[in-house]
Parts: structure tokens; C-alpha cells; sequence
């Protein structure tokens, strides 16, 4: 981040089709349902800023802070994210899918029903998040780490799971658990993900006291 960011004025805040912001501080910046793409977020702050609903296809943020934004239901279909810090944000329904993050740490973010749909993942760490219901459908996961994390019914199928890691996540209900091939899986998760890979090889597992 550069040591002086500028407030954004009405040039940053009305955003335009393949536009270009730099070093801009948004704050408490409301960006709901804004319809722009192509457009490039370099060296920017948002902090409280509301994207509730946006569409923005092939959006790209390098070298970003987003702290307690509201991103839920925006669409970003083919979003590019580099160097970026997500913390504290709320992100239900977001559609990321064919996407490409690289150097990005989500901490403490609700992204529950996120489509990551054939998205790939480069050294990207989700800590603490409630993913619950994500699809991760085809999606490139082998530098990704799940750590504390709400997978609960979230979807794997055709997912590539080679270095994937898992470490304390909730696991209930994941689908697509035969793509897990080359996952790494902590051994506090092992228990919960056995009974789901039973279940998808048809096996009945009875109760303990039978």
C-alpha cells in the first residue's frame, strides 16, 4: 500500500467500463448494484464500502485491503485478485466463478453460497469463514487452505484437491468427496470426513449402539 491514499471523489465512485483506480481510500463508500467491467482496483482501500449486488465482470484488485465491506451477491465472474486481504467481510452469494486469485488471505468473512465454479487458487488462505453451501465445482484448489472454517455442504465435484489443506473445518454434508484425492486433511477432521466418504460409497455406517 502506498504511504498516502486519496479519498475517492466522484471519478472513483462513479465507476466506468474498463476504468483504472489507483491509491484510493473508499471508507464508508456505497457501491451497490454498480454495473462496470473490466475495471482495475490498484493499491486500494475499502473499508465499510458497500458492493451489495454489483456486477462487475473481469474486475481486478491488486495489492487491496478490503476490510468489513459488504460484497454479498455481487457478480465477478472472471475477477482477478492479487496481493489482496479480505477481513471481516460479508460476501454471501458471490459469484467468483472462473476466476483467478493469487497471494489472498480471507480471515473471519462470511462466504456462504459463493460460486467458485473452474476458479483457481494460488496460495490463498481462508481462516475462520463461514463457507458454508460454496460451490467449488471443477475449481483449481491445490494452493488453498482452509483453516477453522464452515465447509458444510459446500460442493467439491471435479475439483482439483492435489495440496489442498484442511485443518479444524466443518465438513458436514461436502459433496464431490472422490475428488479429494492428494488433499491434505488434519487428523481432528478425519472422523467427520469418514462417515461422508462412506456415505458416498454407499456404505452404511450403524448406529454405536446396535
Amino acid at each position: 500500500m502506498p504511504a498516502k491514499l486519496w479519498p475517492a471523489g466522484d471519478v472513483q465512485r462513479e465507476l466506468e467500463h474498463e476504468q483504472t483506480i489507483e491509491a484510493a481510500a473508499y471508507g464508508d463508500v456505497h457501491l451497490a448494484g454498480v454495473l462496470a467491467e473490466g475495471v482495475l482496483f490498484d493499491r486500494c482501500d475499502f473499508r465499510r464500502t458497500g458492493f451489495a449486488g454489483a456486477f462487475l465482470p473481469s474486475v481486478r484488485f491488486v495489492d487491496c485491503v478490503v476490510d468489513t465491506a459488504d460484497l454479498s451477491n455481487v457478480r465477478a465472474e472472471k475477477a482477478r485478485l492479487q496481493r489482496v486481504t479480505l477481513s471481516g467481510c460479508r460476501a454471501t452469494g458471490l459469484a467468483c466463478n472462473d476466476g483467478l486469485l493469487s497471494d489472498v488471505a480471507f480471515v473471519d468473512c462470511k462466504v456462504d453460497l459463493t460460486n467458485w465454479r473452474f476458479a483457481r487458487f494460488d496460495v490463498v488462505t481462508f481462516e475462520r469463514c463461514n463457507l458454508a453451501g460454496a460451490d467449488f465445482t471443477e475449481a483449481d484448489l491445490r494452493g488453498v487452505s482452509f483453516i477453522g472454517c464452515d465447509l458444510s455442504r459446500a460442493q467439491f465435484h471435479k475439483a482439483t484437491m492435489a495440496g489442498a489443506r484442511f485443518r479444524r473445518c466443518e465438513l458436514q454434508g461436502v459433496g464431490g468427496i472422490t475428488s479429494w484425492e492428494g488433499a491434505v486433511v488434519h487428523p481432528d477432521d478425519l472422523l467427520e470426513l469418514s462417515y461422508v466418504l462412506a456415505g458416498a460409497l454407499g456404505i452404511v455406517v450403524e448406529p454405536a449402539d446396535q
